[in-house]
């Protein structure tokens, strides 16, 4: 069958190849791929900055955003033939660490977690592939052509209840959140703002086209003047940084009201410098109660949070997010990003 695999480590040697189909182990469904979707974890495998393969093996099967249809499912596994499944990316370490015993996988303390796709097991983007039915996440059948969308939802909605945990501790009902960046996190975190009845706004660069469109339906606000400008302006209870950007990132911690969470999304590349007033920024944390988190990834739970906020989302507005739909034999072009990308999408039969 064919998949799309990558030497990891090594730039330039992604391509579609013919691989064994799988065999189910016991237990497992077996499900044909539809699509996968692509994001810079991606790009940065096929770079070959990221990504292990499995064990004894030199080559990893890629796609970690997944969407597939049952072909086989055991009995008594809670899944049917036909059924609309994504798989769950990440897999607790064998030791376990204490939060992988417990299901937090997510927060993993020992790094031995495994993920479909990117670390140490094959992805989702091969004509079959199988997959442990407490890994399977069910979607509504009406969900083909947005199901792909799942898995950065999930790691939307993590971060959410991470703000809300966090902002928990004390008295908490935030009014105005800032979304920095307007790709496929950035847009699905302003999609469940609005789920929650919170006046959104969402920064970006791009002047016009699909992302400011798609916020605009969203009945958010979209800006593009500088963040420093933006975020002083509405001095906003909750961010959503998106873009991993530096400047950003210290742009939004200094302009949050009273007790604001700032939560990062965006991974920022090494080795950009900036000067930043430390004292400023750690005075203000301390004297407002303000809170910065990272968040990363997602757990069983996002998933079924995931898959509810995308169930009760307007059908057409997350056809919005899917912004190119590229066949398998074209990957090159899925991997190349394009100025008004949003979400791209590989399609697989």
């Amino acid at each position: 069958m064919r998949a799309l695999t990558v030497q990891p480590h090594v730039a330039g040697t992604v391509q579609v190849e013919e691989i064994p189909e799988p065999a189910p182990a016991a237990g497992e469904l077996l499900v044909e791929g539809l699509m996968v979707g692509v994001c810079g974890t991606d790009r940065e495998i096929v770079a070959g900055e990221y990504g292990a393969p499995p064990p004894g093996r030199e080559r990893l099967v890629l796609g970690h955003e997944s969407l597939g249809r049952v072909r086989s499912a055991p009995s008594g596994s809670g899944f049917a033939p036909g059924d609309l499944v994504v798989g769950v990316v990440r897999r607790p370490d064998p030791v376990p660490c204490g939060a992988c015993a417990r299901g937090e996988f997510d927060m993993c303390r020992n790094g031995r977690y495994t993920e479909r796709g990117i670390k140490a097991l094959d992805g989702y983007a091969s004509l079959l592939w199988t997959v442990e039915p407490d890994y399977a996440v069910r979607l509504d059948p009406g969900m083909e052509d947005v199901g792909v969308l799942l898995e950065p939802t999930s790691v939307v909605a993590k971060a959410w209840e991470q703000v809300e945990r966090v902002g928990n501790r004390s008295w908490f009902e935030p009014r105005r959140v800032l979304v920095t960046g307007a790709g496929p996190i950035g847009l699905l975190a302003g999609l469940l703002g609005t789920q929650r009845g919170l006046d959104v706004h969402v920064a970006d660069r791009v002047g016009h086209g699909a992302k400011p469109d798609a916020v605009a339906a969203l009945g958010a606000t979209y800006h593009t003047s500088p963040i420093s400008q933006v975020a002083a302006k509405l001095n906003p209870d909750v961010v959503i940084e998106a873009t991993g950007a530096g400047s950003v990132v210290f742009d939004v911690i200094a302009n949050t009201a009273a007790y604001g969470v700032v939560c990062l999304t965006g991974v920022s590349s090494a080795g950009r410098k900036l000067a930043v007033d430390a004292g400023a920024a750690n005075r203000e944390l301390v004297l407002e109660n303000d809170v910065v988190i990272g968040s990363v990834n997602a757990n069983l739970r996002h998933y079924t949070a995931a898959a509810a906020a995308l169930a009760a989302a307007d059908r057409q507005w997350l056809r919005r997010l899917v912004t190119r739909t590229v066949p398998l034999e074209h990957f090159a072009d899925a991997l190349t990003a394009h100025p008004d990308d949003i979400k791209v999408v590989i399609t697989l039969q």
